[in-house]
C-alpha cells in the first residue's frame, strides 16, 4: 500500500473542497472496496478524505411528493432493514441482502455501493494486462479464464462485469442519484450513471473527480406487491452473481400494466432493455410472454470459452424471476414456487 495522508471532512462542501486540485485525493466512507484497491496496488491515493464525520445524508426519509430519499452515507444494512424500504421497496431490500456478507453490509454505504469496481481476477492481478487498470495494456480475460465475465455490452477492450446487487434493483426502480460538486448540486438518472466499457473501460461511471454522491431518490412506485430478486452464484453467501435478475411488475389481474427487468452479473453496468418491458405491457403474465421478453433482453449476447452457459442461464433466470414476482411469498425460505 502506498503512503497517503488522511483527513476528515466536516461537511459535503468541505469534502468537495478537499478533493480539488489532485486526482489522487479520494473519498473513503465504509472503505469496503477502496482499502482492497489500495492494498493490492490497483489504485493509489495521495489523500483520503473521510466523510463519516459528515452529519448530513445519514438518513432515509419520505419526501413530500411521495418519493423516498436514501442518504448516501447510510449503510447497506440499515437501508435493507429500514421499515420504509421493507414496506415500499422490498425488491431493493432483498437485493441488498443478497450481496456480500452481514459484516460488509454493516460497513458499506449506499454511495460507495454505486462506486465499487469490478471483481475481475485480472483487474486484481497487477502482474497481468488489464485495460481497466492500465489502459492500452490489453484484456487478459478475453483469452483467459472468463467464467464470471460479460455476455452483454462488452467491447474488445474489456469484458468485466459490475458486481453490485443493490444497483440491479435501483436500475429496475428507476432511481435518481443526487450529486454535489464544485459546480453545485445536480441529479443523474440511474440509467445514465454507469458506463459500458467501449474503448475507455478504465472509466466506470459518470461521476466527475471532486463530486460526491449525497443521496439516491426512489420513485413513488416500488412494486411492493409483485417483485422478485434472484441471484445465481457458486455459493449461497459472500459470492458475486453469475447472473442476477430484479423484476418489478404492476398487474391488473393477470395483465401486465408495467414491467421492470434488470440484470446483474452480465455486463459492465446493470442491464435493462426497455423494448422487453414495452413488449410485456398489456399482455398476460405468462411463461410464454416472459420467455419472449427474455429473448429480447438477450439479443446480441455473446459468450466466451468459459461463460457461454450464462446466456441460457440468464434466459431461464429471467423467466423464473418474473414468475416468482407473481407470488412474492414463493421467495420465503423453504417455499416451493410452482414454476
Amino acid at each position: 500500500m502506498n503512503n497517503f495522508s488522511y483527513t476528515k471532512a466536516a461537511s459535503v462542501p468541505d469534502a468537495v473542497q478537499q478533493l480539488q486540485g489532485n486526482n489522487g485525493n479520494k473519498i473513503i466512507a465504509g472503505g469496503t472496496n477502496i482499502t482492497d484497491l489500495l492494498k493490492y496496488y490497483i489504485t493509489t491515493a495521495d489523500k483520503l478524505v473521510d466523510i463519516n464525520p459528515v452529519t448530513a445524508h445519514h438518513s432515509i426519509e419520505a419526501l413530500p411528493d411521495g418519493r423516498v430519499r436514501l442518504g448516501a452515507f447510510v449503510t447497506n444494512a440499515d437501508t435493507a432493514y429500514h421499515p420504509l424500504i421493507e414496506e415500499r421497496y422490498p425488491l431493493l431490500s432483498k437485493a441488498i441482502l443478497a450481496g456480500a456478507s452481514p459484516q460488509i453490509r454493516n460497513m458499506a454505504t449506499n454511495g460507495g455501493n454505486l462506486l465499487q469496481r469490478t471483481r475481475c481476477y485480472y483487474f486484481y492481478d497487477i502482474n497481468t494486462p488489464c485495460n481497466k487498470r492500465e489502459p492500452g495494456s490489453g484484456c487478459s480475460a478475453i483469452g483467459g479464464f472468463n467464467r464470471m465475465h460479460a455476455i452483454l455490452g462488452q467491447s474488445e477492450d474489456c469484458i468485466a462485469v459490475f458486481p453490485s446487487d443493490m444497483c440491479v434493483a435501483l436500475a429496475a426502480l428507476n432511481a435518481t442519484i443526487n450529486i454535489t460538486g464544485p459546480e453545485g448540486e445536480k441529479q443523474i438518472p440511474f440509467a445514465d450513471f454507469h458506463r459500458l466499457p467501449d474503448n475507455t473501460p478504465q472509466i466506470d461511471n459518470n461521476l466527475k473527480h471532486g463530486e460526491v454522491i449525497t443521496g439516491i431518490d426512489l420513485p413513488k412506485e416500488g412494486f411492493a406487491k409483485n417483485y422478485s430478486y434472484i441471484k445465481l452464484r457458486d455459493r449461497h453467501s459472500y459470492s458475486f452473481a453469475l447472473v442476477s435478475v430484479a423484476t418489478g411488475l404492476d398487474l391488473d389481474g393477470d395483465i401486465v400494466n408495467e414491467a421492470r427487468i434488470a440484470l446483474g452479473g452480465v455486463a459492465h453496468k446493470p442491464w435493462r432493455i426497455h423494448e422487453a418491458e414495452a413488449f410485456l405491457k398489456g399482455k398476460a403474465a405468462t411463461r410464454e410472454n416472459f420467455a419472449t421478453a427474455a429473448n429480447i433482453i438477450l439479443q446480441g449476447a455473446k459468450g466466451y470459452e468459459h461463460n457461454s452457459f450464462k446466456i441460457e442461464m440468464a434466459r431461464r433466470a429471467i423467466v423464473r424471476n418474473c414468475l416468482m414476482a407473481l407470488n412474492p411469498e414463493s421467495q420465503r425460505p423453504g417455499a416451493q414456487p410452482s414454476l
